[in-house]
């Protein structure tokens, strides 16, 4: 596949795509790049994507350039697994995207690109960032003498149940959850739906903070 066929290929996808090259300069932006990020392909092409983006992951460090983690990889050939950026739109305002890669070479020129295909999940940061503070706050009740004075008697949780509480309390979401645990979504949100029953609770927040004030995790 030549990279014109590649840029055509990308420009048909819903998700955001762009390509860079070796030296982190956009070669391709697609429709979806530009409704996702707010530049348009002009504004955007042979621009330092790091420039433009200010792209941090979740421990602040940059995502473009020849010392990251998706340069360095780029450079041996590996893998990359996908990653949570916080990236800076063209508005001003900073948003969450989960960025996955493709290693393309050119069979022609042997010239290397990454392609990446971006999705907003800040809506979903959000969610994980008041899971944390809920129980922080759940955690600091719990140490608390006689915070739960006489619990009413609920059905005893199984271990599979109280390990998806313990994996939620921890930050991680549904679809990664299912993963470790190598259940179907479908089999997760059963479970959920026997723990709520259980604790007398209407949602995962609740069932963790619930279950966390009577010392089950």
């Amino acid at each position: 596949m030549l990279e014109q066929e590649l840029f055509e290929l990308l420009s048909g996808t819903s998700d955001a795509a762009f390509a860079l090259t070796d030296l982190f300069e956009i070669c391709s932006w697609n429709k979806g790049a530009e409704t996702l990020f707010g530049y348009s392909a002009v504004e955007a092409l042979k621009k330092n994507c790091q420039s433009l983006l200010q792209g941090r992951g979740v421990l602040g460090i940059q995502a473009w350039g020849h010392d990251s983690g998706v340069g360095d990889s780029a450079a041996k050939h590996l893998d990359i697994p996908d990653f949570d950026l916080d990236v800076k739109i063209r508005s001003g305002r900073r948003i969450w995207v989960n960025v996955s890669t493709l290693l393309f070479e050119n069979s022609r020129n042997r010239r290397r690109l990454i392609i990446h295909f971006a999705r907003d999940i800040t809506v979903r940061k959000k969610n994980e960032e008041l899971l944390h503070k809920m129980m922080d706050i759940s955690r600091q009740l719990a140490s608390l003498p006689d915070v739960v004075s006489g619990p009413t008697p609920i059905s005893p949780l199984s271990e599979r149940e109280k390990n998806i509480l313990r994996f939620f309390s921890s930050g991680k979401n549904a679809a990664q959850i299912a993963r470790n645990l190598e259940i179907t979504p479908q089999t997760l949100r059963n479970h959920l739906h026997h723990i709520n029953q259980k604790l007398r609770t209407h949602n995962r927040l609740e069932a963790v903070t619930h279950a966390t004030q009577r010392k089950l995790l």
